[in-house]
């Protein structure tokens, strides 16, 4: 055969094999962005989820410095906790079309299960580290807030991994299907659960023992907001487990708004006012320094 002939033949078959894989590219692309649950929920948890990764990079500099000066082991373990969770949230959100791909099932699983399981593990150590207190120190506070959400989240890893892996019960794949009655009733009893320790804690606030919770006005706001969206939570779970359309569409505006905006929530609650008050800190240590340096003495003669 010519060598002019072989080359042609190459080349079409190039051509060819490139040409077939832009349509399959751009399948992919169209499948990820639009197929599934839709553009904009696809789009609200990719932004959300990456702004506050990156808002996280950008400040990563001066956290890591303001923590090295900080002495709560509580508050260092609870960052690098948070942009473990944090990363998580994000593939989590980028990788939505693996829901409701053929062959991904397991890899999904996996991802919502560490995902869900994280961003838990962070809800329940705040309740603890908060009755702990911010200026808690040494690793005793520390042991016991992390031994109590371990044992927590634990046991929630490993009743569902029961669900998932044991009875097949596909928790984290949404589909309006009512058949799969198990699966409402477990997240029905898993929003009530923590309704119920919102609401617990909301009582508290406006009874005699509201001494024993923080005196802290965003504390405060944060548990009104977790227990408004938990108890919407529970109501969508309970008309999604009877087949309603309307408690199908309000479930996952509330599974969005917990993966975009849960962990803002939760660093404006808890870190920012730390960060905040290292900076007040630092600049006291500064001006006590050049203060005893004499940068401040008036000379009168």
């Amino acid at each position: 055969m010519p060598q002019s002939v072989v080359s042609a033949s190459a080349a079409n078959y190039s051509s060819s094999s490139s040409s077939s894989e832009i349509p399959v590219l751009s399948g992919r692309f169209h499948d990820w962005v639009f197929e599934c649950h839709g553009f904009w929920h696809n789009a609200v948890l990719i932004i959300a989820s990456f702004l506050f990764v990156l808002y996280l990079a950008l400040q990563s500099r001066n956290s890591f410095r303001k923590l090295s000066h900080g002495r709560s082991h509580i508050i260092i373990s609870y960052y690098f906790s948070l942009w473990l969770v944090s990363l998580l949230n994000l593939a989590w959100s980028t990788f939505q079309v693996w829901e409701c791909s053929p062959g991904k099932e397991l890899a999904w699983n996996l991802l919502s299960l560490f995902t869900k399981s994280g961003m838990l593990f962070l809800e329940v150590s705040l309740l603890a580290f908060l009755f702990e207190g911010n200026n808690a120190t040494g690793l005793e506070p520390l042991t016991r807030t992390f031994g109590i959400s371990g044992i927590v989240v634990g046991f929630d890893i490993l009743l569902k991994a029961i669900y998932l892996f044991a009875f097949g019960i596909p928790l984290f794949i949404d589909t309006n299907d009512s058949n799969h009655h198990t699966k409402w009733n477990l997240w029905v009893i898993h929003k009530l659960v923590l309704t119920v320790i919102y609401g617990f804690i909301l009582f508290m606030y406006h009874s005699k023992w509201r001494e024993r919770l923080p005196a802290r006005p965003a504390f405060y706001k944060y548990v009104t907001i977790m227990f408004i969206m938990n108890a919407l939570a529970l109501f969508a779970c309970g008309l999604s487990g009877n087949g309603t359309a309307f408690g199908f569409w309000l479930y996952h505006v509330t599974v969005v708004c917990y993966h975009a905006f849960y962990l803002p929530l939760l660093y404006i609650t808890f870190l920012a006012d730390f960060f905040q008050e290292e900076d007040l800190h630092l600049e006291n240590v500064y001006y006590s320094e050049m203060k005893d340096a004499g940068f401040f003495e008036t000379d009168w003669e």
